[in-house]
C-alpha cells in the first residue's frame, strides 16, 4: 500500500483523485465524512473490502482499519491495492493496532515548493551534489523573494490576496489546534497550545530551547516538549537534527525548529508583507526557515538520497543547513538576508569544512543578491532563486 502523509491542505486528496482517475474501477471513501467514518469503524473487514484499488482519505480517523488493511495485504501481495491519505503522521499514532513494516510506502507531501509554483522542477540538491556544481544568476528583486515568504505554499494560499490569504491562515491554524491536535491527545488547555504555537512561529530556524519558549508562551517547560510532538505529528514544524562528525567533540546536539510553511508561520509572527519590507531584521530567521524547508522538500524527489541537519558547536560556530548524501559527502548551508556577500559569511561553512575532511563536497551561502560567485575551492555564494532554478 501507498500513503500520502501531509499537512492539511497540501493537496493530498486533489493528488489522489488524479491517481484514482487512472484506475478503472476505484473507489474513494473519505473519512471526514461523518457516515463513512462511522462504517468504518463499525466493521473495519467489510469496509476495506474492494476489487480494484481503494482510496481512503485522512486514514489518522480510524486507526483501526490498519489492522483489517494488513490482514488484506497480506491474503493479496500484489502491490497497488490501497492508497491511503493522513493529516497526522500514521506511523507515529499510539492507536496503531499493528505494525506495517514492509508492507507500506510513504510519500510525504508538502506545501508546494516554489519551483511547484513556477512548474519547473526544483532540482538544487541534485546540482549541488555534481562533481563541479554550476549555478545561474538571479533575477528577483528582494522584495519579490519577501513577498514568496508571506505567500507560503499551501495552494489555496497562493490563489489568494493578502487579506483573503491572512484569514485563511488563521482558520487554518485554529482549525488544527481544535480539530486534528486536540484528536491526536487529550490537551486539557487548548489555550496553551494556541499560546505555544505563536511562541514557536517566533523561533522559526532557531535552536529548541524548551525553558524559552515555556517562558514565552506562560506553558509549563514539562508539557512544551510533548506540544511539539503533536505539532510535528500534523506537520505543523519540524525539528532538524544536528549533525556531528565523530572526530568533532564540541558540537551541540540540539534539534533546530522548522515551519513547514513560513507563510503560516509570518502570519501567527503578525507580519505581514508591508511590515518585513520596512524591517530587515525580521527576514533574516524567515528567510532562512524559507530556504531549509525548500531544500526538504526537495529531498522527497531529488535523485541524490540524503538527508537534512544543522551544525553548531559548543564555541558558537554554526552552519544553518548540512545536506549529507548516502554516500557520506556533506554539503553546507548558509543563509543571509543582505544582498552582497563577503568572506566572512563562509566562516562557519570552512570550519565545517576542515572537521568533515574529504567528506566535505561544498559549501553555499544562499543570500538576496543577483550573482553566483566563487568564494574559494568548493565555495560558491549563490542567488536564493538558484533552489528553484538550477
Amino acid at each position: 500500500m501507498v500513503l500520502v502523509n501531509g499537512a492539511r491542505q497540501a493537496g493530498k486528496s486533489t493528488l489522489v483523485k488524479k491517481v484514482l482517475k487512472t484506475h478503472e474501477g476505484s473507489r474513494w471513501r473519505t473519512l471526514d465524512d461523518g457516515v463513512t467514518l462511522a462504517a468504518a469503524r463499525a466493521d473495519p473487514a467489510r469496509f476495506v473490502q474492494h476489487d480494484d484499488l481503494l482510496a481512503i482519505d485522512e486514514i489518522q480517523r480510524a486507526p483501526e482499519l490498519m489492522l483489517a488493511i494488513k490482514a488484506a495485504v497480506d491474503r493479496d501481495e500484489r502491490p497497488g491495492g490501497f492508497l491511503l491519505t493522513g493529516s497526522a503522521r500514521v506511523l507515529g499514532l499510539k492507536a496503531l493496532p499493528d505494525s506495517l513494516v514492509g508492507r507500506m510506502e510513504t510519500v510525504e507531501l508538502w506545501p508546494f515548493s516554489q519551483g511547484e509554483l513556477e512548474a519547473r522542477v526544483d532540482r538544487f540538491v541534485d546540482t549541488v551534489f555534481d562533481d563541479e556544481p554550476r549555478f545561474r544568476d538571479g533575477t528577483l528583486a528582494r522584495d519579490e523573494l519577501v513577498e514568496r515568504l508571506t505567500r507560503g505554499g499551501f495552494p489555496e494560499a497562493t490563489r489568494r490576496d493578502e487579506s483573503r490569504r491572512a484569514k485563511f491562515f488563521e482558520a487554518y491554524a485554529h482549525d488544527l489546534v481544535e480539530r486534528d491536535v486536540s484528536q491526536l491527545s487529550d490537551v486539557p488547555r487548548r489555550e496553551a497550545l494556541h499560546h505555544l504555537l505563536r511562541a514557536t512561529a517566533g523561533l522559526p530556524a532557531q535552536l529548541l530551547k524548551v525553558e524559552r519558549l515555556a517562558s514565552d508562551a506562560g506553558v509549563p517547560a514539562r508539557s512544551v516538549e510533548r506540544y511539539l510532538s503533536l505539532f510535528e505529528e500534523v506537520f505543523l514544524i519540524k525539528r532538524l537534527p544536528a549533525w556531528s562528525n565523530r572526530a568533532t567533540t564540541r558540537a551541540v546536539r540540539m534539534r533546530k525548529l522548522l515551519f513547514v510553511d513560513t507563510g503560516l508561520c509570518a502570519h501567527l509572527q503578525r507580519r505581514n508583507l508591508k511590515r518585513l519590507l520596512r524591517d530587515d531584521a525580521l527576514v533574516g530567521p524567515l528567510l532562512e526557515n524559507f530556504v531549509l524547508s525548500e531544500l526538504a522538500r526537495q529531498l522527497g524527489w531529488s535523485t541524490t538520497p540524503a538527508s537534512l541537519s544543522h551544525y553548531r558547536t559548543r564555541d558558537g560556530v554554526e552552519v544553518d543547513g548540512v545536506l549529507e548524501s548516502s554516500d557520506g559527502r556533506l554539503v553546507g548551508v548558509e543563509v543571509k538576508a543582505a544582498t552582497t556577500v563577503r568572506a566572512e559569511d563562509f566562516a562557519g561553512l570552512r570550519h565545517l569544512a576542515a572537521h568533515a575532511g574529504e567528506r566535505f563536497h561544498h559549501g553555499v551561502v544562499f543570500y538576496t543578491g543577483p550573482g553566483a560567485m566563487p568564494f574559494g575551492e568548493r565555495m560558491t555564494a549563490v542567488p536564493i532563486e538558484a533552489l528553484w532554478r538550477s
